[in-house]
């Protein structure tokens, strides 16, 4: 379908025209950074038939859907000869989901990529977002559909290969590639970057509203997205804390994770890379996710926050995540490539926080092969309690705190802290010695004589007792030097209704999975606390929060090593 039809007047559109004349431009004198310089001087006809080849393997297209909703795309063919076609000249189908509040253009560097190395390449501005029609559906049903409409469009329109069919994408566009794989059998392989396994466990993990991640997102869709009255609603429920059931059923419809046995019946290949620091997509959804899929599957975890692991591939320039998925494509769509770690010692890649080490591991439950049991002791007169793995230390105490107050221990800043510290190595940071102990409950272990290798998830198991009905409690796991300085490790939220004021109940909380070294000589921290910026908490000011421990319930922190 021509171009042509898109409203010429649209401010969207005018603004979408003039980047895709400057991202094409871009693309496709890639070749120049490649060409001796005679030649770029003085083009001969293999040079000039290259250009045109190269123009033509790229254009825009609206491509309508069954509702009459257009979306916006954009089309990358590879050249004629271009090895990988079958006998009928049919190429394998990538399709690309823009991610959230981007456009079709922004993997104009991978679908240039692509075409060259065989496979036709569809990108698509998602519906509500730029110059596509429609209203914002996140993973919803319309959404969805729009999966299997734009690939019935690429083969009625393209070279692509019906029995060749796979889909990249980052951020809502990986939700969308997962959510593909769950309601189009037609789709035999994915690539999952910096998406959501359950988008329920993202923003609401821990009983616990995800504040700053939502607003994030409402931010980032505000100039470009229209959203629809029931987005709307949703976000706004979220902010006010009001039916909340509603808001996880919403969510529990547009989670991969509720349709993971039809992935498993469609046998798709699903590869899927993540941060450890993913402020919106926490990293213990995706490694619970992965868990449950029987298919062919690859997962990878690097330092970083949301989608920043992948920003230099948007560039064209080398990303060793998008390397991995386009080697997992060449596996599962060309029956080429290498491994992709879909068998054997690689299924599970690791970045190491802190050291940077790559790790390998046949399956996630192969990540830790021992754990440590570490009981929480009394607070002293200072206000921090033993560490350790005596027995003894975990009998008869209560620690008592005011809720709804900060202790200076938070878990950062959205998208900003785990950028930092995939860039600098400075994860968010306190001088735990100044913790507020009337706001907060500090443990801390004795030095240890060797490095402590943490895989995994932190599991933390405690005693309150609270003057309010509900509240939540916010646990980090520090790593501390001998100034006292704290770098963070971990941390989670959790909360919790319903209980009777002044009686004590169990309360067991799953700090979010990480890798991380923690170097010889160092304790670890472990702080408890009521009130923290980056999540919507429900413990009153004013109200206390006590945490405790009898012999017969000691509170234990279980922390997986190797």
């Amino acid at each position: 379908m021509a171009r042509s039809r898109r409203t010429a007047g649209r401010p969207q559109d005018r603004h979408r025209t003039t980047t895709a004349v400057l991202v094409t431009a871009l693309a496709l004198s890639g070749s120049l950074v490649t060409t001796p310089a005679s030649a770029a001087a003085h083009p001969g006809p293999r040079t000039a038939h290259a250009a045109a080849q190269a123009a033509r393997a790229f254009r825009l297209a609206d491509i309508p859907m069954k509702d009459g909703t257009v979306l916006k795309a954009d089309v990358f063919t590879p050249a004629p000869g271009t090895p990988g076609a079958d006998r009928h000249g049919r190429y394998p189908l990538v399709v690309q989901p823009a991610s959230w509040g981007q456009n079709d253009l922004e993997y104009v560097a991978q679908g240039r990529q692509l075409a060259a190395e065989g496979y036709v390449a569809v990108t698509y501005t998602v519906r509500g977002f730029w110059g596509s029609g429609g209203q914002i559906d996140v993973a919803g049903a319309k959404d969805v559909g729009d999966v299997s409409g734009v690939i019935d469009w690429a083969l009625a329109h393209t070279p692509a290969d019906p029995q060749r069919i796979g889909m990249v994408g980052l951020s809502l566009g990986g939700g969308l590639t997962l959510m593909g794989a769950a309601f189009d059998p037609r789709v035999k392989a994915v690539a999952a970057l910096s998406g959501w396994g359950d988008l329920v466990d993202s923003l609401y993990s821990g009983q616990t509203r995800h504040l700053q991640a939502a607003a994030l997102l409402h931010a980032i869709q505000m100039p470009t997205g229209r959203p629809s009255p029931e987005f709307s609603r949703m976000l706004a429920d979220l902010y006010a804390d009001r039916d909340i059931p509603q808001v996880v059923a919403w969510a529990h419809k547009r989670s991969p994770a509720t349709y993971v046995d039809r992935i498993n019946a469609h046998g798709t290949a699903v590869f899927m890379a993540n941060a450890w620091g993913d402020s919106i997509f926490n990293p213990s959804q995706m490694t619970a996710f992965y868990q449950r899929l029987t298919v062919p599957k690859h997962l990878e975890l690097r330092p970083g926050d949301h989608a920043t692991q992948e920003l230099t591939s948007l560039l064209g320039l080398h990303n060793a995540t998008w390397t991995s998925a386009r080697h997992w494509l060449d596996q599962h769509l060309k029956g080429g490539g290498t491994d992709g770690g879909s068998q054997g010692a690689g299924a599970v890649r690791l970045q190491v926080r802190r050291s940077g080490a790559e790790e390998s591991y046949p399956d996630w439950r192969a990540v830790s092969s021992r754990t440590a049991r570490l009981r929480l002791g009394d607070p002293n007169v200072h206000g921090t309690g033993s560490l350790g793995t005596k027995a003894a230390a975990g009998s008869g105490w209560n620690k008592e705190v005011a809720g709804g107050t900060d202790s200076g221990a938070d878990g950062g800043i959205a998208e900003l802290s785990g950028a930092l510290d995939q860039f600098t190595g400075l994860p968010p940071t306190v001088l735990v010695p100044l913790l507020s102990r009337r706001s907060a409950a500090v443990w801390q272990s004795e030095p240890d004589a060797a490095p402590q290798r943490i895989r995994g998830a932190v599991r933390l198991h405690t005693r309150i007792t609270a003057s309010a009905p509900q509240g939540t409690v916010f646990a980090y796991l520090y790593d501390v030097d001998a100034l006292g300085v704290g770098k963070l490790i971990s941390h989670a939220p959790q909360g919790w209704s319903g209980q009777t004021p002044g009686r004590a109940f169990p309360l067991d909380v799953s700090l979010f999975a990480t890798a991380y070294d923690v170097p010889a000589g160092h304790r670890l921290a472990l702080v408890l606390d009521t009130k923290d910026p980056l999540y919507g908490g429900r413990t009153p000011s004013g109200s206390s929060v006590s945490f405790g421990a009898t012999a017969a319930d000691p509170s234990q922190l279980t922390v997986p090593l190797r």
